[in-house]
C-alpha cells in the first residue's frame, strides 16, 4: 500500500508525518543476482515512502544466523519483519517468534513450509512456482519438436534441495513430461544440484559432457545454472543450436545470453515486484490491516521473440 498523505486538515497531516515505520528485512544470501534485485527493488520502493525506514541484513545462507536476525529484529521493536528464507523448511521456528512478539511477518520470494497455517498477522509474497517450471518445460519441448524430435535425452539442474522452489520447478518439469502435453518423450539422463550457483552448474555440466552421453537439452532451475552449464558447453566446443538450454528468472546476464543465441527459455519473475509486494503487505499488517496471505506475482515467459519486452525489467 503506497503511503499517501491526504491532506484532510492539519492536524491529520502532523499526525501522518510524525509516525515512523521500520521493517527489518532478513535476506537469505546477498550475493545472489536474482536475490539482489528483489532487494534493490524492496529498498528503491521504500526510499519512494514518507517515514519507512529499511533494517537490511545478510543472513549469509546460515539458518541460525537468520533466525538471530529475526529475534534481534523483534528486540529493537520493529513494526513488522520481511524474510527471504534460507531454509523453506525450518521457517515454523521464525512464524512462531514473531508470533509470540506480536510482530508482522511476510516471507517473500520461498515459500514457507509453513504457508497454510501463517498466523493472521503473517503473509507469503511470491509468485508461483508451478508456473515457472511448467512454463519452461512447455517451452523445451516446443523447441525439441520444432527440430522434428519425438525422443529426446535431458539433463536436469536443480537449485537448493532444501529450497522449495527448486522442489517445485524440478517437480514441474516432471508434471509436464507426465501429462502428455510435451509431443516429444524425455528421457532424464541425469538430474543434480548446483545450489543455484553458476560455477557449481559449470563443473555439474563438465562432468555430464565427460561421459560422452548424447544428450539434447538442459533443463535447469534458474538462470545462473543455465549459465553456468552454457559455459561448460562453449567450453568443450558444443555448438549452441546444437543443444536447448532452458533457465528460470530472466535475469540481466539471462537475456545477454538469450541475445548471444546462447539461452533458448528463461520466465520472468519479478524480482522488484515481489519486494515492493512484500513491503506493502509488511506496512499494512504494521497498520492493523487485513491481506491476503497468499499473494502471487505472476511468472511470464522469456523467448527471443519477446526479449525486448524484459530488457529493463530485472
Amino acid at each position: 500500500m503506497t503511503k499517501t498523505l491526504l491532506l484532510a486538515g492539519f492536524a491529520g497531516l502532523m499526525a501522518t508525518t510524525a509516525m515512523a515505520e521500520t521493517v527489518g528485512v532478513s535476506m537469505a544470501l546477498f550475493d545472489d543476482n536474482f536475490l539482489t534485485v528483489l532487494r534493490n527493488g524492496m529498498e528503491e520502493y521504500a526510499g519512494t515512502l514518507e517515514g519507512v525506514e529499511l533494517q537490511v541484513e545478510d543472513a549469509q545462507n546460515d539458518v541460525a544466523k537468520q533466525l538471530d536476525q529475526i529475534n534481534n529484529f523483534i528486540a529493537q521493536g520493529v513494526d513488522a519483519i520481511i524474510v527471504n528464507p534460507v531454509d523453506t523448511s525450518a521457517t515454523q521456528a521464525m512464524s512462531d517468534a514473531a508470533e509470540a512478539a506480536g510482530v508482522p511477518l511476510v516471507y517473500v520470494n520461498r515459500q514457507p513450509i509453513n504457508v497454510d497455517s501463517l498466523p493472521d498477522n503473517q503473509a507469503f509474497v511470491a509468485s508461483n512456482e508451478v508456473e515457472s517450471g511448467t512454463l519452461e518445460t512447455q517451452e523445451v519441448c516446443r523447441l525439441l519438436a520444432e527440430q522434428g524430435k519425438t525422443e529426446a535425452n535431458i539433463y536436469i539442474i536443480m537449485g537448493e534441495l532444501s529450497n522449495q522452489a527448486a522442489v517445485q520447478r524440478t517437480q514441474d518439469i516432471k508434471d509436464v513430461m507426465e501429462s502428455g502435453e510435451c509431443g516429444v518423450t524425455l528421457n532424464i539422463l541425469d538430474e543434480q544440484t548446483s545450489n543455484w550457483r553458476r560455477d557449481e552448474a559449470q563443473n555439474l555440466m563438465t562432468n555430464w559432457l565427460s561421459t560422452g552421453e548424447p544428450f539434447d537439452a538442459v533443463v535447469a532451475n534458474n538462470d545462473e545454472s543455465a549459465i553456468g552449464a552454457i559455459q561448460a558447453l562453449k567450453a568443450a566446443g558444443v555448438a549452441m543450436e546444437d543443444v536447448v538450454v532452458g533457465g528460470i528468472d530472466a535475469t540481466q546476464d539471462a537475456l545477454a545470453a538469450m541475445q548471444a543465441g546462447e539461452l533458448d527459455v528463461t520466465v520472468f519473475q519479478d524480482a522488484a515486484g515481489q519486494g515492493k509486494g512484500a513491503l506493502d503487505a509488511a506496512l499494512a499488517l504494521a497498520r492493523g490491516e487485513e491481506v491476503e496471505q497468499k499473494v502471487y506475482v505472476p511468472f511470464q515467459l522469456v523467448t527471443p521473440a519477446n526479449i525486448d519486452q524484459f530488457l529493463t525489467s530485472n
